[in-house]
């Protein structure tokens, strides 16, 4: 049928079912963000689709959640974890042994649209406090009952699977407070469970809420910030959008306190020690593997927004845009916060669904040289001291025009702001009708940079009807992260499953991370060993072993710690040769 002109689709605008599968993959209730009807001319283009293609729902998941299984656990066992944290606190309802048994991957998302749950644990858990925390994982060893521990559930690894059952530790339902700040160290104590608004408005407000001598940020800003929690941060390794200036969630650690089946241990404060091999970085993104974070001392920063400065410019090209970031990342002047750059396919469709690639712009544009699948986006901040912020904008600008930029002012980056948090409500709009828009990061050297892209771009192109959108927005001195996000309307989820599996063995034959920022969960554990070597991971092994002899802290294959076979996840082999040189 030939398309009505104005024709769009009727997004849904209902607030899930209390109980139904789509209020546990939603990854919020009551938000919504539609895509404009630029989105779907390009879908249309794109796609081939037309309008009674927008007009048939995929399942949405408005069922009641059902479960066939029981709880395997006994009632001397719930008993038990009645008695430590009180009845109110245990959970063996359906709709909670689902809820707090899966995360936001794509993959669960599509699953539950149809039903479909896999394992997930007996019971749900929600300790008070870190004493809880310390006599479930000891009455958990003694029994071999399994534990998986749930932050808020914004993982999209496959990283709080069941696959044994046993029980879901749930930290953000009361552990989740600010303990104390410190004014003269600059740290917060915080726990595990706190989400990062709280923590954020804490920081913010600390002089009125703690009676600090100043404002302070928490300085990590991913785009899950408003769904995910202090303790996932750390446990999945993420990296927020002004990690340019402010780190790395593992850089922002200054100690933390775990209980594993091995004893309980908190790490040292003291900012730089040399004591041998720091177990406190091991632990970072753990995941749960080797024990439970019940607190952790963060680094914070001094908070002043009115010093903020925005900049935006457009490159002529990939290349020009690469060199001008290396040049300000090892320019040693200070680091912006906030600092994108978008190939150019990703600025194109940029500047499309914002409706800037036609008319006047886009011809000033042309007439200075941009040219339309050429030209590449910059966006970025610099935070901190005035005369800092003010130096490294200028710094910025300087480098940026050597390489021909041309300055866009702070427009384009106050556009990004507006969108930054929302933008993943959209994925559940487009999943209504069968499309599927999901991500691929990988950390990689400046030298490496552009054959990966290429590379990985080549094989994700050679799929007809595959939008590839590619930005570099994490910047390091030695550095960046390629960040691959694709859209397709595949045939059934299995393709798309195994599209995505070849894409990963290009990342990795290319010399590029399995992750960058998402952590590894049981998503990318099949690439563990080929990433890290047969002798870091048998290394990664006997902490296991040493933390949790019984195995019972997240089993299953989260970071392919498990023996290949005990792990439900099969090894890939590594591509043949001339699989893994496709596009050179």
């Amino acid at each position: 049928m030939k398309s009505q002109k104005g024709f769009q689709p009727e997004w849904r605008e209902d607030v899930p079912a209390p109980r139904s599968y789509r209020s546990i993959f939603k990854y919020a209730p009551d938000k919504f963000k539609h895509p404009s009807p630029a989105w779907v001319e390009m879908f249309r283009a794109e796609f081939g689709m037309t309008d009674d293609d927008f007009r048939k729902r995929q399942p949405g998941g408005d069922e009641q959640v059902v479960l066939s299984r029981k709880p395997s656990l006994g009632e001397a066992q719930i008993n038990a974890f009645a008695n430590i944290v009180g009845a109110e606190n245990v959970a063996a309802d359906d709709y909670s042994r689902i809820r707090f048994g899966h995360g936001k991957s794509l993959d669960e998302d599509l699953a539950l649209r149809r039903g479909e749950t896999g394992n997930v644990p007996d019971l749900i858990i929600h300790p008070r406090d870190k004493q809880d925390v310390a006599r479930i994982v000891a009455y958990c060893d003694s029994q071999r009952i399994p534990i998986i521990t749930y932050g808020a559930g914004s993982g999209v690894v496959l990283g709080m699977r069941a696959s044994k059952g046993g029980i879901a530790v749930v930290m953000k339902t009361h552990m989740n407070k600010l303990l104390s700040l410190n004014d003269l160290n600059q740290t917060a104590v915080v726990q595990p469970g706190m989400m990062g608004p709280d923590f954020e408005r804490a920081l913010n407000d600390a002089p009125q809420i703690l009676g600090a001598k100043r404002r302070y940020t928490c300085g990590h800003f991913p785009q899950s910030f408003e769904l995910a929690s202090v303790g996932g941060w750390i446990m999945a390794l993420g990296a927020g959008q002004a990690s340019t200036y402010y780190g790395d969630a593992c850089d922002l650690v200054l100690s933390q306190e775990y209980v594993t089946p091995a004893g309980v241990f908190r790490t040292s404060d003291v900012p730089a020690y040399a004591a041998g091999p720091k177990v406190n970085d091991i632990m970072k993104g753990s995941e749960g593997a080797f024990g439970i974070l019940v607190e952790a001392t963060m680094k914070v920063f001094r908070y002043a927004p009115e010093n903020r400065r925005r900049f935006a410019f457009m490159f002529p090209s990939w290349d020009a845009a690469v060199d001008a970031m290396r040049e300000i990342a090892q320019g040693e002047f200070g680091r912006p916060a906030v600092l994108r750059i978008s190939d150019p396919e990703e600025t194109e469709i940029g500047l499309k669904l914002k409706g800037f690639s036609d008319g006047l712009f886009d011809k000033f544009l042309r007439g200075r040289g941009f040219k339309p699948m050429e030209r590449c986006l910059c966006i970025g901040t610099a935070e901190g001291e005035a005369g800092f912020a003010a130096r490294v904008k200028s710094m910025s600008s300087k480098i940026s025009r050597s390489y021909g930029a041309m300055s866009l002012t702070g427009y384009a980056t106050k556009q990004w702001e507006h969108g930054r948090y929302s933008d993943v409500h959209i994925r559940e709009d487009l999943l209504d009708y069968g499309i599927i828009i999901d991500t691929l990061e990988t950390g990689v050297t400046w030298d490496n940079l552009h054959r990966l892209r290429r590379e990985v771009r080549f094989f994700v192109k050679s799929r007809p009807g595959t939008i590839c959108l590619t930005h570099a927005s994490h910047f390091y001195p030695q550095g960046t992260n390629l960040y691959f996000i694709f859209m397709m309307r595949p045939k059934d989820p299995g393709e798309f499953s195994s599209f995505r599996a070849k894409v990963v063995d290009r990342i990795v034959a290319n010399g590029g991370s399995i992750s960058h920022h998402h952590g590894v969960g049981r998503m990318f554990a099949p690439w563990m060993e080929r990433f890290v070597g047969p002798e870091q991971l048998a290394v990664l092994r006997a902490l296991k072993r040493h933390f949790d002899p019984n195995d019972i802290m997240n089993p299953g294959g989260t970071l392919g710690l498990d023996p290949p076979e005990q792990s439900f996840m099969r090894p890939r082999a590594a591509p043949k040769d001339d699989e893994s040189r496709v596009g050179r």
